[in-house]
């Protein structure tokens, strides 16, 4: 059985090393790295830790856990249907990630490589679990509103000086966090790779297999939803 809080043990294969990691603390990315991983810096590269994982070295899967362990199984829960399903996938995920990593070219960043064995490793037990996803969750959405860049043409009226005390209140943020879980399934996937985990169009395209024009209508239409619950909770419908 797995989940939050588990230790993470993987080994490379026959004669390797061992990495034990915990997933028991939440992922703040390198904000106290410094601190818990002696030699590994504030923003560690991604070659600095490529280098630290193909030696076997302990403190660089530690950072590479505290850094992606959270944000994976963010993205894993919108694919499979609850948090303990999503810890089980991101636990498969990096075995994944261990095994195949000395067969990584650096062609994308570590960050997107992670996230195509996340999102294969969701799919997997998303098909066994008998979770479908069809590609009418895109539908439509109203074009005249969005450029072909997908930016807006005519903003929505902004919101006042207090809005961002107002939109981090944790009622708000917990409602939206709910919104977004309560989103059609691509449409889930899209908004929480591009907003929540700050992937670009062509890596979200590549991940989940779809069009740019796909995945901007996907984005758009999410985003409406939520834009909606933000509006009811701060009170401007």
């Amino acid at each position: 059985m797995s989940g939050a809080g588990l230790p993470i043990r993987l080994t490379r294969g026959p004669g390797q090393r061992t990495f034990l990691a915990s997933s028991r603390r939440p992922c703040r990315g390198f904000a106290h790295t410094t601190l818990l991983f002696p030699g590994y810096a504030l923003g560690v590269s991604d070659d600095a830790l490529l280098q630290g994982l193909r030696q076997g070295d302990e403190k660089a899967f530690s950072v590479l856990v505290e850094t992606y362990h959270l944000p994976m199984v963010r993205v894993a829960r919108a694919f499979v249907p609850d948090r303990s399903t999503a810890e089980d996938v991101v636990q498969e995920t990096w075995v994944g990630v261990i095994r195949g990593i000395d067969r990584f070219e650096g062609r994308s960043s570590l960050k997107t490589w992670i996230f195509h064995i996340l999102v294969n490793q969701a799919r997997k037990r998303a098909v066994r679990d008998r979770r479908t996803v069809a590609l009418n969750d895109v539908g439509s959405v109203k074009e005249d509103r969005f450029s072909p860049d997908g930016t807006w043409i005519t903003p929505p009226s902004p919101w006042p000086d207090d809005a961002a005390d107002r939109l981090f209140a944790s009622d708000v943020v917990k409602k939206l966090r709910m919104s977004i879980e309560q989103l059609p399934a691509l449409q889930q996937q899209v908004v929480t790779l591009r907003d929540v985990e700050g992937l670009s169009p062509r890596d979200v395209c590549d991940l989940l297999d779809i069009t740019e024009a796909n995945q901007r209508v996907l984005l758009h239409r999410a985003r409406e939803k939520l834009r909606r619950t933000i509006e009811h909770e701060m009170g401007e419908e």
